[in-house]
């Protein structure tokens, strides 16, 4: 889908603030984020947390604490961290303990972490320093596991969002990318991740995760889920129509329901020092 945000480690001044805006504008409809949003695998919560030498989990960009809330389920104390006060309002409303910050500007004072997750949300984070930072929160034996979905629907749903976009958004650089783009571009951000974490010296070797799995949508579930995702956030109301017009139909075409094939991807590294016994 040619919306979501790219990963972009060194931005321009410019797409500095484009990525600045996109950011902010999550949060414009934080309920319909948090119900249109899919859950992350269960293996993955429960591979992280399996591994942990504690319970204690910072969720980094939590935003209304979709992943948080997992983690939750599976016995750990949760913090979240978000820049956005909409999305923490929404998160804490739902029995979240979060604190409003970039996890640049996070003090974390003499608090220490079991597993530092970032679901969704590393690519608003420089790499190297929050790798780094990641680690001075996280204790000896500590994960750090930064995931996030493949939002690639078939091309039955997603040339027609392409052409829609491009008609919606001339102007706009992302009307320029593939209706789909393959996996192995998603793979080469992860692996960059990891060389960023292995640049801290602080971790032990990174490890890729893969965990591919279906979710089928409805016309209105799909179209719930669309203007949640990159700059679709930020459109007028009329171009938005058009876009989800245009999706709408093509789903109607496929009589009103399609599986999404969705492969989550990691990157996961553990904190070198010895546990405490």
């Amino acid at each position: 889908m040619p919306t979501l945000p790219r990963e972009q480690p060194e931005p321009s001044t410019v797409e500095s603030h484009e990525a600045r805006r996109m950011a902010e504008s999550f949060g414009v409809d934080a309920q319909r984020y948090d119900q249109a949003r899919p859950d992350y695998p269960a293996a993955l919560v429960t591979r992280i947390v399996a591994d942990a030498p504690g319970p204690d989990v910072l969720d980094v960009g939590c935003g209304t604490g979709i992943a948080a809330r997992q983690f939750q389920a599976a016995g750990c104390t949760v913090l979240g961290v978000e820049p956005d006060a909409r999305m923490a309002d929404f998160a804490r409303a739902r029995g979240l303990r979060v604190e409003v910050a970039t996890f640049a500007a996070w003090q974390a004072g003499d608090r220490r972490f079991d597993a530092v997750v970032a679901a969704q949300s590393w690519h608003w984070v420089d790499p190297l320093a929050g790798a780094a930072k990641a680690a001075r929160v996280l204790r000896p034996g500590g994960r750090l596991a930064i995931f996030g979905h493949v939002y690639e629907p078939p091309s039955e749903v997603a040339e027609p969002f392409a052409a829609a976009y491009r008609r919606a958004v001339p102007a706009s650089p992302l009307g320029g990318q593939p209706a789909r783009r393959p996996l192995s571009l998603y793979r080469a951000g992860y692996a960059k991740l990891a060389d960023k974490i292995r640049e801290t010296g602080r971790f032990e070797d990174p490890e890729q995760w893969r965990f591919d799995w279906e979710q089928s949508y409805t016309r209105d579930q799909w179209l719930a889920l669309l203007p949640t995702t990159g700059a679709l956030t930020q459109l007028r109301p009329d171009q938005l129509a058009e876009v989800l017009d245009a999706v709408g139909g093509a789903i109607d075409s496929l009589g009103g329901l399609f599986t999404m094939r969705y492969t989550t991807l990691a990157t996961t590294a553990v904190r070198t020092g010895s546990r405490p016994r």
